[in-house]
């Protein structure tokens, strides 16, 4: 996933907009770095993601001459599909219903972020357990195919031993930016020293960029959901085509 390497990126109405996932536009819209887009193309990014040794194996992976043995593979059906359909619905139900994330819980004054920070790094963790399960299975399941779906699952898995780290560190910075999205709005947040005196009033007002904070948070973790199934996605669609 090459394209994380553009994690931070400039929320800047003047220049050129942002092109990528919806989670990296999440992320653009959230920071206020100055970081211009990169002009590399994905093979490049990816050849400096690549050390000698992984190369080496992705090479070997991609020019392995195709077996000539008749694979005696079970069929795939549904119930591969409808698995990962039921752990992304759960992890999604999981992300949009947690209660840290749920408007106008605790007082805004008392709030600190390291308590979303946590709560983000332990769904992070879910994701990535959940997602990376899945991705085994399936390419188990892919290299039990065809000869030539057998390559593909060995490049899959080369590319998933070279990729993951750099990945991982990517992903690792978001809280880190999401923590700043936080200090800015609770910045601007603050009720003016003139507001009016109305208790109700002055709630509502330091309040709300905490909301808002909760559904910027929520919608970068079910972007970044989407970011993680994209493996898993593609194997689905390898296994389908046999």
């Amino acid at each position: 996933m090459a394209f994380l390497a553009s994690v931070v990126l400039v929320q800047d109405p003047q220049r050129t907009s942002i092109r990528g996932s919806t989670f990296i536009r999440l992320l653009a819209r959230l920071t206020d770095a100055d970081v211009s887009p990169s002009r590399q193309s994905l093979s490049d990014r990816l050849s400096q993601w690549l050390d000698w040794t992984h190369a080496i194996a992705l090479s070997t992976a991609i020019d392995r001459r195709a077996s000539t043995d008749i694979f005696d593979a079970p069929s795939f059906g549904l119930a591969e599909a409808e698995e990962c359909a039921r752990v992304r619905a759960s992890l999604a139900e999981t992300i949009k219903g947690d209660a840290e994330l749920a408007a106008g819980q605790a007082d805004a004054a008392e709030v600190e972020y390291t308590v979303f920070r946590q709560r983000y790094l332990t769904l992070q963790r879910r994701m990535q357990s959940a997602t990376g399960n899945l991705r085994g299975r399936l390419r188990d399941l892919l290299a039990q195919k065809t000869p030539e779906m057998a390559r593909l699952a060995e490049v899959d898995a080369v590319m998933e031993r070279a990729l993951s780290p750099r990945e991982h560190t990517l992903l690792a910075a978001v809280p880190a930016v999401l923590g700043e999205h936080f200090e800015r709005l609770r910045k601007t947040g603050q009720a003016p020293v003139d507001a009016p005196s109305d208790e109700n009033s002055s709630t509502a007002t330091t309040s709300a960029w905490l909301d808002t904070f909760r559904r910027d948070m929520q919608s970068v973790l079910l972007a970044e959901l989407d970011v993680r199934f994209q493996p898993v996605e593609g194997l689905l669609a390898a296994l389908r085509t046999r």
